[in-house]
């Protein structure tokens, strides 16, 4: 008789009865008189128990390796005694579907570089990694839902290009057929061609490149991207106003989900923000900072990681808030395409979002005019020639607009506190990482 699989997580449905559970060997104790093996699968573990008799299940279970794909028939019985609900699976027939080699090439004691060497083998034995995943899914999930709801449409833009992105720096070029082509360093030109095409709010989750050469633990040279594009905005307060009610919607998904196994595997209490979050302008936010003996030369025109760190204590201690918006930033460090303000010419109507001190989201408001786009562009030293494409969609009656875009991968960081990019990550890819 062929048993269907039954999850651990709900063997306590089936006590008396006989089950299939499939999965991995977690752990293996092989004693004189008893046989031990600890089962593991997505959802949990369980010990399977075996009295040594002599037979084929005793040989079958004592060749047994770490971490070989299993399939194990048995009666699920009550045992008050082991630590793992109370039950265990009494084996009828035990069938190795693809044995593990030993040893395995990392253990619990396994550096990090090396664990993402073998990162297949990483996130399937530890289950704080496999929760990670869960909870990018439903981080996801919740960002969806409220873009949904607020009428955006999902778009899937090109991430190869024919001419470098934005600026022209941090791109991956690459041969095409003969000639050369880049990799999206942003969908940003390509979302606001979508607004241009007359759709009112445009959402996209996708993979994102950045040629830097950062070797910091929040950088990746690929990594995916959540991009909005609002039309017909008033200003730059509707974008934050989307962005903060979004995250504030995703993050009590998050929380009513997984609330409980953050605390548990890495010990986090997932905190749904309040909206508004807290606003400060970048000359405010450095006012704070050197008050507090940050920049003491006062050359400094943006924030660096300290200074985000710091304003982020700040409005912590303040307000109980986990993020704030540093708006305003000044010309020199935001791209041509950002609008400026006529009273004020020298800054852009532009943000970031910092959480916790990380910087997580940029966004402004787009110059949407075509006259003054091109005299910004011709300002930042951008020929007109290399963005024709992008330029033409701005002479047909482009509406006001302005987007954001934020890293998931720093957003789970934050959420999971974790120390590096890299574990927020499945296969992460960075200077000196290609594999696997």
């Amino acid at each position: 008789m062929i048993h269907s699989r039954v999850p651990v997580s709900d063997l306590r449905e089936h006590v008396g009865r006989t089950v299939s559970v499939r999965g991995w060997v977690n752990a293996l104790r092989l004693q004189r008189a008893m046989q031990f093996v600890i089962v593991r699968d997505g959802s949990g573990m369980v010990q399977v128990t075996h009295k040594r008799d002599g037979g084929p299940l005793e040989a079958r279970l004592e060749a047994l390796t770490p971490e070989s794909a299993v399939r194990i028939t048995g009666r699920v019985v009550e045992a008050a005694q082991v630590k793992l609900g109370g039950l265990e699976i009494v084996p009828e027939a035990v069938e190795v579907l693809n044995p593990a080699a030993t040893p395995l090439p990392i253990d619990d004691h396994t550096g990090p570089e090396q664990r993402l060497d073998w990162r297949f083998l990483d996130v399937r034995r530890r289950p704080a990694a496999q929760l990670l995943f869960a909870v990018q899914t439903t981080l996801e999930q919740g960002l969806r839902e409220y873009a949904y709801a607020q009428g955006a449409t999902e778009m899937h833009t090109p991430k190869l290009m024919g001419t470098a992105s934005e600026s022209g720096a941090e791109v991956f070029e690459l041969g095409y057929f003969g000639r050369s082509a880049y990799l999206a360093q942003s969908p940003q030109f390509f979302k606001q061609m979508a607004i241009a095409a007359g759709i009112d709010k445009v959402f996209e989750i996708g993979p994102v490149f950045r040629a830097e050469p950062s070797f910091t633990s929040r950088h990746a040279t690929e990594f995916t991207g959540v991009d909005v594009e609002l039309a017909w905005i008033d200003g730059v307060e509707d974008v934050m106003a989307f962005e903060e009610r979004m995250l504030a919607h995703a993050i009590a998904k998050v929380a009513d989900r997984h609330g409980a196994g953050i605390a548990e595997h890495f010990g986090v209490q997932v905190t749904v923000p309040t909206t508004p979050f807290p606003r400060l302008t970048m000359a405010e936010a450095q006012e704070i900072l050197r008050k507090g003996g940050w920049d003491p030369e006062g050359v400094k025109e943006d924030l660096d990681p300290e200074g985000e760190r710091a304003v982020s204590a700040h409005i912590r201690e303040a307000t109980g808030h986990q993020f704030v918006f540093i708006t305003h930033y000044p010309v020199g460090i935001r791209p041509f395409y950002h609008m400026r303000p006529a009273d004020d010419p020298g800054l852009t109507l532009s943000f970031d979002l910092l959480w916790n001190g990380l910087e997580v989201t940029t966004g402004a408001q787009r110059e949407h005019r075509y006259d003054i786009l091109l005299r910004q562009a011709a300002e930042k030293g951008l020929s007109p020639e290399p963005i024709r494409d992008y330029l033409n969609a701005f002479r047909y009656g482009c509406p006001p607009h302005g987007g954001l875009g934020m890293g998931l991968g720093r957003m789970l960081m934050v959420l999971l506190g974790l120390p590096s990019i890299r574990e927020a990550t499945f296969l992460f890819r960075g200077p000196n990482r290609l594999t696997p």
